[in-house]
């Protein structure tokens, strides 16, 4: 392994090498800082109930955890970005399985898991002919198990749950761990993250302000077509303006190209969101989990992501590249 890959993955003496990282960074610390002091002058005020405040507080001191939780690994190095979408993924696949009941499967919940594991080593080691081929070769293969147990009956539905598992929860969300096989990954996975987190505040507050039209209300009653396009027009100009910074001197720095990603943010987090209420309905339950207080579950609250990273992940890839001047099968003894 060369001195350069060796910084990129495990070094943290770049971190700030990019403004827009350190902008990110000040911008998320200082957030939480105004947030705090609103809640305790609303308080002092008497403008809150008792039961706003401590779900106020509870929504605050979760991203005060969370925060460090995110950004610490991008700041530290690309190792340990990878390994923390690693680990939430297994996380969220862990939520999914017990909500759905796939957890039963035991054989089959081996090979997700399997293919979770095979996916961060692919881009770990910068292997991207290995993790494109991972999805059809893990489905094959649950395809193959789930025949075993000699139990037609459920079978689609094993195979079908199986499947989705993996492709969200391995190989959606591996994306966003793929893109730290770039030398400037931090600014674009930061960028990923803040815009699709403030996505959702977007849609909520100028869909309480604007909102009288349900969008689609047996699957999220609450989303409207106010807060639809209130976030589209919000987060398409955050992320254009802030991308402009991030991929300053690139091919994706055209106006229309960061209008392209905004909308693709957006509309995607949107979707994504829209998504996990669709599950959520079907299934029949509220959270998908409890490990966020005031937030539910980490799906809850990172479920625009699996949408988001593939999406971003190959549009950004199409005109640039990703690692493109970075050495690949780094581990794998490839060229």
């Amino acid at each position: 392994m060369d001195p350069v890959t060796k910084e990129r993955l495990f070094g943290f003496r770049h971190a700030f090498d990019s403004p827009v990282t350190l902008w990110i960074t000040l911008s998320v610390l200082g957030a939480l800082v105004i947030a705090s002091i609103i809640i305790w002058l609303l308080r002092t005020l008497g403008r809150t109930s008792d039961k706003l405040h401590d779900e106020l507080v509870k929504r605050v001191l979760s991203w005060a955890v969370m925060t460090p939780l995110l950004l610490g690994p991008v700041l530290l190095g690309a190792a340990w970005t990878i390994a923390a979408v690693a680990i939430l993924s297994v996380l969220c696949y862990r939520e999914f399985a017990r909500a759905t009941g796939f957890f039963r499967y035991r054989s089959l919940s081996i090979v997700v898991v399997l293919g979770i594991a095979s996916t961060t080593f692919a881009i770990a080691d910068h292997w991207y002919a290995f993790f494109v081929a991972i999805p059809p070769l893990i489905i094959v293969l649950l395809a193959m198990v789930a025949i075993l147990p000699d139990q037609p009956h459920g079978y689609t539905q094993r195979v079908g749950l199986g499947a989705i598992s993996f492709l969200l929860f391995g190989h959606c969300l591996g994306h966003l761990g793929y893109i730290a096989n770039d030398a400037d990954f931090r600014p674009i996975v930061m960028l990923i993250i803040l815009t699709v987190e403030l996505n959702d505040v977007f849609a909520y507050i100028t869909g309480k302000t604007f909102g009288h039209h349900k969008i689609v209300p047996h699957t999220s009653p609450n989303k409207t077509l106010g807060g639809a396009l209130g976030a589209l027009l919000l987060t398409t100009t955050l992320v254009a303006t802030v991308g402009h910074f991030v991929f300053a001197g690139s091919p994706v720095d055209t106006p229309i190209k960061l209008i392209g990603l905004g909308l693709i943010v957006s509309v995607a987090g949107q979707f994504g969101d829209l998504m996990l209420s669709s599950i959520k309905r079907d299934i029949g339950v509220k959270d998908m989990g409890a490990s966020i207080p005031g937030h539910g579950g980490l799906l809850d609250r990172f479920d625009s992501l699996l949408l988001v990273a593939p999406a971003v992940f190959h549009y950004i890839n199409y005109f640039r590249g990703f690692g493109v001047d970075q050495p690949t099968r780094i581990f794998g003894g490839g060229a």
